[in-house]
């Protein structure tokens, strides 16, 4: 299998490709180099964590608005203070990049994706608040579209730092040379790290919006 690292570079920022479609190259490019650290973490970004104290800070503690199921509005804001807000007005998320990006395309501009409770929050904060109503906690679309660009964004310098190495062009294999010329970046921490920090600086698209059509008959293809 041939694997570009200019051509997976290109793809990070190119809007109309969704992360789920590139990360297999990545994962692919990965274990090509021997790069066995970053091809784990892109496997676990892919698939999902199993645990929370296991995923990286971006993915943890990200802030949302508690809201309350009323049988006449719908779902409102839930009357909560600033030391419940806190309390309780946060998630983690471990789910796989797949499971976000669809939260994400499915979501307009503006609109957020909201989750229950745990149901030991839930009875707590019902207690605290006087009500009985279902409590979810809104995330808004920007939260998940950080979150994957960062992961993209990792990916992009990642691809950045091997193309300065001078490992361009396509690749049916690597030789031992250049696998140890590049050995010293397999490293994720290092890229989500510098990702996080300097995502809204990097040429890193938002995920797109699914369309009118796309919404009524599906994904094409």
């Amino acid at each position: 299998m041939s694997a570009s690292v200019n051509h997976l570079e290109e793809r990070t920022q190119d809007s109309a490709e969704l992360l789920e479609e590139l990360m297999p190259s990545a994962i692919t490019l990965a274990m090509m180099l021997r790069h066995r650290t970053m091809a784990a973490w892109l496997r676990t970004e892919f698939d999902g964590y199993q645990d929370a104290a296991a995923a990286p800070p971006f993915r943890r503690d990200l802030p949302g608005h508690i809201v309350a199921r009323s049988p006449q509005y719908g779902w409102i804001p839930a009357p909560v203070d600033d030391q419940q807000k806190k309390d309780f007005g946060h998630l983690d998320l471990i789910e796989g990049v797949k499971a976000l990006e669809k939260v994400c395309v499915n979501c307009k501009k503006g609109d957020g994706h909201r989750v229950l409770l745990e149901k030991e929050d839930m009875v707590v904060l019902q207690k605290q608040i006087n009500l009985s109503a279902e409590l979810a906690i809104n995330l808004s679309r920007n939260v998940y579209c950080k979150l994957l660009r960062t992961v993209r964004a990792a990916i992009y310098l990642w691809t950045q730092e091997l193309m300065a190495q001078g490992l361009d062009g396509d690749h049916n294999h690597y030789t031992p040379e250049e696998r140890a010329q590049v050995a010293h970046l397999d490293d994720p921490e290092k890229f989500w790290r510098q990702a996080m920090e300097r995502v809204d600086d990097l040429p890193i698209p938002n995920v797109r919006e699914m369309g009118f059509f796309e919404r009524v008959f599906g994904r094409a293809g």
